[in-house]
């Protein structure tokens, strides 16, 4: 998810007495991070708070009749009431009324957790959230986080936590189950497609280094550049890695934005800006009413530094929010292809109001527009070029502790099978029997891996397995290849 951005110091020079009503940072957000990242990407939009302003008339007929509910549940209902708990009620069931997952109204320690969300200092499990339907289901785990080294994926809803139903809980609840401090566990049910599996992770600082670049091996003038979100030092960082790599030898740029959740829409923009001509529309935000507002590549976005080598672009289904921002404007404006699998698809602008001490909300104000005038939302960003991961990559966990042996029959043994076969071994018929040629399989593995022979799947041999699982779908990356080959022509 985006998070908000702090005011620079400059701009907070008020009365220490004056209280805060509503917030102009907006944020544009993937959805809630669950903890989850630390550095939620904001934005600052000039103007779209000014109808929080407005006055509305509250003496029609319909407030008369909110007032006269709450008058007479205070005064007649046979128990003693909370006028609180009945105030937040009605808040939350305005909200809720709206039926946008990306809209909440937060009271306690939901509204404290937003703020530190947004002055960002976390730890977690690295995985970025947000409301769909019953249950919450995780848009992105973050490059380098415990979600991620596990094999979290987009679009795995978590069904329980520490074996308690998240049925029914928003994300906000999510998130505070799911944060907790270094070193400590939590265990989620995960249900994949249409398999159900439990995880158990341990809680992490996440990195906070958001670009990691090198030059590619087999192709020297080949420069990769991965950025796993657009918080406060990206553009810095996207800026240092180009010169980087130019001095050995980069004459043209892979830029990767796979399982990139998004971040602060001011870093989205000033990165895009490097790479599209000035004066060339960015994205456009529009409100309810009026013209969008659109922002255009400049040297007051990037101060000037421009990249004109050749470029490819990595997205996939976790690459959401402003990094959609990012790659849409690069191939609008900047004819760069995209590589990979369709974006995730959030195209909406949330604002965050403080109500008192104790409550906050925030709401969607706009939706934001590619340069074309495209809403993307729910539909992402397509590919030029389609470039999938290889189909055991999209497997689900096996991390239940079980060991599983001859002539067991278990869909999580057909995964392993399918595993076995991926790294070279050969399990036989994939149909989830434990057979004897399935055992001879595990043997053969555990045998070049160091481990006890015992044809058993333990949970060493599951998880050794899985790394080498994760780590041929790292050496295989077909999109990477791709673009690679793109560049190299």
């Amino acid at each position: 998810m985006i998070l908000l951005k702090k005011a620079p110091k400059s701009e907070s020079k008020v009365p220490k007495k004056r209280k805060r009503r509503v917030s102009l940072l907006v944020y544009i957000s993937s959805t809630l991070l669950a903890f989850f990242v630390g550095i939620f990407m904001t934005i600052l939009i000039v103007g779209l708070n000014s109808r929080t302003s407005q006055q509305l008339d509250t003496s029609s007929a319909g407030f008369s009749k909110i007032s006269q509910v709450y008058q007479t549940i205070s005064q007649q209902y046979y128990r003693k009431t909370d006028q609180k708990k009945l105030i937040n009620g009605a808040i939350k069931g305005m909200v809720n009324s709206l039926d946008d997952p990306y809209s909440e109204y937060l009271t306690g320690s939901d509204a404290s957790n937003l703020d530190n969300t947004i002055s960002g200092s976390f730890e977690g499990i690295g995985a970025e959230i947000q409301k769909k339907g019953n249950y919450v289901e995780i848009v992105s785990p973050i490059a380098g986080s415990p979600a991620k080294k596990a094999g979290l994926k987009a679009n795995d809803v978590i069904t329980a936590i520490n074996g308690h139903s998240t049925a029914g809980w928003s994300a906000t609840k999510t998130t505070n189950k799911i944060r907790g401090k270094k070193g400590t566990k939590v265990t989620l049910t995960i249900k994949r497609d249409q398999q159900s599996f439990k995880i158990t992770l341990k809680r992490d600082v996440i990195p906070v280094k958001t670009v990691n670049a090198r030059i590619d091996k087999q192709h020297p003038t080949v420069g990769y550049i991965q950025i796993t979100s657009f918080s406060e030092p990206t553009f810095k960082e996207v800026k240092t890695a180009i010169k980087k790599l130019r001095q050995e030898g980069a004459k043209s740029f892979i830029l990767d934005v796979r399982s990139n959740p998004g971040g602060i829409m001011q870093q989205a923009l000033k990165i895009s800006s490097m790479f599209v001509a000035n004066g060339k529309t960015l994205m456009q935000v529009k409100a309810r009413t009026g013209q969008p507002t659109v922002y255009k590549a400049g040297k007051s976005q990037d101060g000037g530094f421009k990249v004109k080598e050749p470029v490819k672009v990595l997205i996939d289904d976790g690459s959401a929010s402003a990094s959609e921002i990012f790659a849409a404007a690069l191939n609008q404006s900047a004819n760069v292809e995209l590589i990979g699998t369709k974006s995730f698809g959030k195209g909406t602008v949330q604002q965050v109001s403080q109500l008192d001490k104790k409550s906050e909300f925030k709401i969607t104000v706009a939706k934001w527009l590619t340069p074309n005038g495209s809403w993307i939302n729910k539909r992402g960003l397509t590919p030029n070029i389609e470039a999938k991961y290889p189909s055991y990559a999209y497997l689900p966990m096996v991390s239940d502790q079980k060991t599983y042996q001859l002539e067991d029959v278990s869909s999580k043994i057909k995964t392993l099978q399918t595993e076995l076969k991926a790294v070279g071994q050969d399990p036989g018929t994939i149909n989830g029997y434990f057979s004897t040629t399935t055992q001879k399989a595990v043997v053969a593995f555990q045998a070049a891996n160091n481990l006890d022979q015992t044809g058993k799947l333990d949970t060493a041999t599951i998880d050794k397995l899985q790394t080498e699982i994760t780590k041929k779908i790292s050496d295989n990356d077909v999109a990477y290849n791709k673009a690679v080959e793109q560049l190299t022509k």
